[in-house]
């Protein structure tokens, strides 16, 4: 019967992506950072959409399923652009706010910017037990990921410092 309701088991598959990433896409877009200081937004939406990376290990083997087929079902999906475009316009209107207030440097891509921050917390996820085979740290374990995200948080802040010729404006 869900078959003959999505046409297919592939569209099925589709529907059930579609529906992973929007509910992940409100979740972040409903983060209110708008009374937040530039560089405190993005820690709060780093910290965030990491967690939801290392606490989802369900939602990461389906991202990693569509990484295997190289986005074969995705592509079926006419709704994704629409998912990801909230998140890439908050990101984008912090920067601009942070390059506003000399905080951040001009010229940051926002969707660039966001596929760094995105995968600097999957990286570590979805790698968590290769990496505990090699080196023998849990990153998963609460301790680990705080060193990780606060590592992270101060590379991706010192990326956005305005540049020595910026602040002399």
């Amino acid at each position: 019967m869900l078959y003959y309701y999505f046409g297919s088991k592939e569209l099925l598959y589709v529907a059930a992506l579609e529906s992973m990433y929007a509910d992940y896409a409100k979740k972040e877009a409903a983060l209110d950072l708008t009374g937040q200081e530039p560089p405190e937004a993005i820690a709060t939406l780093a910290k965030s959409i990491w967690a939801h990376l290392w606490d989802n290990p369900q939602w990461l083997g389906l991202i990693n399923n569509e990484n295997f087929h190289k986005g074969r079902y995705l592509k079926m999906s006419g709704k994704l652009g629409a998912t990801i475009s909230p998140l890439v316009e908050v990101v984008r209107s912090t920067l601009e706010r942070g390059a506003a207030a000399g905080q951040f440097r001009t010229g940051v891509d926002p969707l660039d910017f966001y596929v760094t921050l995105v995968g600097m917390g999957y990286y570590i996820a979805s790698n968590r037990f290769t990496l505990h085979a090699f080196t023998g740290r849990d990153y998963m374990e609460p301790a680990d990921r705080e060193r990780m995200s606060a590592m992270h948080l101060e590379l991706l802040l010192a990326y956005l410092r305005p540049q020595a010729s910026e602040q002399q404006r």
